[in-house]
């Protein structure tokens, strides 16, 4: 490695949380966002030698990420959440189905990979803030290009003209681009919790221990009378704690006694569910549940069930001890 290599590469380092970042809310892929940044650093790599410095290093790895992004959105589908398939499924087996791929759903995203540990405190809280799952949800319905001036307006703060200089657009167009999104996302119901206090850590907390003892009695007290549940990589979807119950005590039964590990994931507390392994061996990986909250309940329970792909992201191992 040459004396300029070995200066740069912690140069292209110090972005790379950020950039995931970046990257997630633009493409609704934890794995897809890595896979951006790493693109990223291989075409700064190459071209280093013709960055000219009439921008700074931050504003020209943004550019290549943008357009990484970009391109990677114009052969992929939007990511998708399972209530955006159709009306809600009945707590019944054949409700299930198959599991539908990968690239079909929006994934979650351990809050290490996308939020930078210093820095500015608000801007911090804003990062956590805007990788939430219902903010990122949204961002998918808008076209790719408006999304990108959103995150680069509302959530990192660049300016019009920085905005209009890294897409290669004018400011009328930025300004016209985000009003358009403002008014997409303004058309969504967003739960807006801020940062997480005291009230919200005990109710989830309350929920772990009502769901590693299966008191259902207890859990329905913790949840919004509309509550809604998904288990991607299936398309099926419940709201209404009747059939979240009846879920949990018909097909969900061998949910019970499962062990709840408290992770950050989306900005939020969540957790790695290990449930009961089938050989009565201690317990296997089973989901990453991400609760979403309302006022002082749950609004959305979302157990992602890829724990091949997840559980080694959160840096959790697929079995535990009993």
């Amino acid at each position: 490695m040459t004396a300029t290599e070995s200066a740069l590469t912690p140069q292209l380092e110090r972005f790379r949380v950020e950039l995931t970042g970046y990257s997630y809310r633009m493409l609704g892929s934890s794995h897809d966002a890595e896979d951006a940044v790493q693109e990223t650093m291989v075409r700064a790599w190459r071209s280093y030698d013709k960055f000219e410095g009439r921008s700074s290093l931050r504003s020209w790895l943004y550019r290549i990420a943008t357009n990484v992004c970009l391109t990677m959105l114009e052969s992929r589908g939007k990511r998708a959440r399972p209530m955006d398939f159709g009306s809600a499924s009945t707590p019944e087996p054949s409700s299930l189905g198959d599991p539908m791929g990968e690239d079909t759903w929006l994934q979650p995203v351990p809050d290490a990979m996308v939020v930078p540990v210093d820095g500015d405190p608000a801007e911090r809280a804003v990062a956590r803030e805007t990788i939430r799952l219902a903010f990122v949800a949204a961002l998918q319905h808008l076209p790719a290009r408006q999304r990108a001036v959103l995150i680069l307006r509302e959530v990192l703060q660049w300016s019009a003209a920085e905005t209009a200089e890294l897409l290669g657009t004018t400011v009328a167009s930025v300004n016209s681009a985000l009003q358009r999104a403002r008014a997409t996302l303004g058309e969504r119901e967003l739960d807006t919790v801020g940062e997480i206090g005291a009230e919200q850590q005990e109710l989830l907390d309350r929920y772990a221990d009502a769901f590693e003892r299966y008191d259902m009695t207890a859990l329905v007290g913790l949840l919004h009378d509309d509550a809604v549940m998904s288990m991607p990589p299936y398309a099926l979807w419940l709201t209404g704690t009747d059939d979240i119950v009846a879920w949990h005590l018909g097909p969900g039964a061998p949910c019970a006694h499962s062990k709840m590990v408290p992770v950050t994931v989306n900005g939020m507390p969540g957790f790695a569910q290990y449930k009961p392994a089938a050989d009565g061996d201690g317990y296997t990986a089973w989901a990453i549940q991400a609760p979403e909250i309302r006022g002082n309940k749950i609004v959305r329970l979302n157990a992602f069930l890829d724990v091949e792909a997840l559980f080694p992201m959160f840096g959790l191992p697929l079995r535990m001890a009993g």
